[in-house]
């Protein structure tokens, strides 16, 4: 299952400490050495979609440590930096304050998140004409701590939404040679597919349902993949009983959650155009000819149909 929500505490590393010491003879002064700086937590954007499942089990990353101080002035190792791999499409929202800190919108976005404590000074750095053996020496700082909230919203080019069971995961996988499961019940799909077609990333949204922009059914979850799709594909089953009806309350969704999405182009394609005669799909596409310019039928066991749909998807 595709995880799209995470909450996550990242730390930079803490600073190493600096010692005490002094040279080998009787009366040598200070020369106990820096700690050396804590590593930085940098997250990193990638095409890789199931990046956040990372997340299901370990919820705390910590950059390296920053290693003592060593005798003769030496100065300790910088602990080593820690790279967070993330969807691109994520957004990291900080958990205290609810504010967006950064959104990875390209791949290879490299973004430093939490900087690394500085190393303590060794007792050599506080020597001087009054205080000739100090007998002490600093302890490093502690990095930088996030407590965040991961949210990936996919980016695609075209995403396919509908009713639960409107036949949008048996398209998916006819197009695009995807492998979404499919079944002959609603919510066989919980969580976003995504496959290519001609170089063109289509999204599988699982279904919406009356209610979703309130939660119901899991829908704001679902609804938030919406926001990053260039074109809507409604799918309406021609199976249903009232197929304007359907697509009226998956539209009001949308609009409750956000209403600027509806601006967004749509295709609306009448699903399982197999199941019903010439009279009766031309009866529902005629109930939609008042809602979009584009409204077709397609049926996967229609390889004709298919291809109209793919032409469309071209830009053909």
């Amino acid at each position: 299952m595709l995880l799209d929500e995470a909450r996550v505490l990242f730390s930079g590393g803490h600073g190493g400490v600096g010692i005490v010491s002094f040279g080998p003879k009787e009366g040598s002064g200070p020369d106990g050495g820096n700690g050396g700086a804590g590593g930085n937590l940098y997250l990193l954007s990638t095409n890789d979609i199931t990046l956040l499942n990372q997340f299901s089990q370990q919820t705390s990353f910590e950059a390296q440590n920053g290693f003592p101080g060593g005798k003769k002035r030496q100065s300790g190792k910088d602990g080593e930096d820690l790279e967070i791999l993330l969807p691109r499409g994520t957004s990291i929202i900080n958990e205290e304050t609810s504010e967006l800190i950064v959104e990875l919108k390209e791949v290879g976005e490299r973004i430093l998140l939490c900087k690394g404590g500085l190393g303590g000074h060794g007792n050599y750095e506080f020597r001087g004409p009054r205080r000739t053996t100090p007998m002490f020496a600093q302890s490093g700082l502690p990095g930088e701590k996030k407590r965040v909230k991961l949210v990936l919203k996919l980016i695609a080019d075209s995403g396919l939404i509908g009713l639960p069971n409107a036949g949008k995961s048996s398209l998916l996988n006819e197009l695009t040679k995807a492998k979404a499961k499919t079944a002959a019940y609603p919510f066989t799909t919980l969580s976003p597919n995504l496959g290519v077609f001609s170089g063109k990333v289509i999204a599988d949204i699982p279904g919406l349902i009356e209610g979703a922009a309130d939660g119901k059914g899991l829908g704001v979850s679902f609804l938030k993949h919406i926001e990053k799709v260039g074109m809507l594909l409604h799918c309406v089953s021609s199976e249903s009983e009232n197929p304007l009806r359907d697509y009226k309350t998956v539209r009001s969704e949308i609009e409750k959650y956000n209403k600027e999405l509806l601006k967004k182009p749509e295709i609306i394609i009448i699903t399982k155009s197999d199941l019903v005669d010439k009279s009766g799909l031309k009866k529902i596409k005629s109930k939609f000819s008042k809602k979009s310019s584009k409204v077709i039928a397609a049926s996967i066991h229609d390889w004709e149909s298919l291809e109209v749909l793919g032409r469309i998807l071209k830009g053909k």
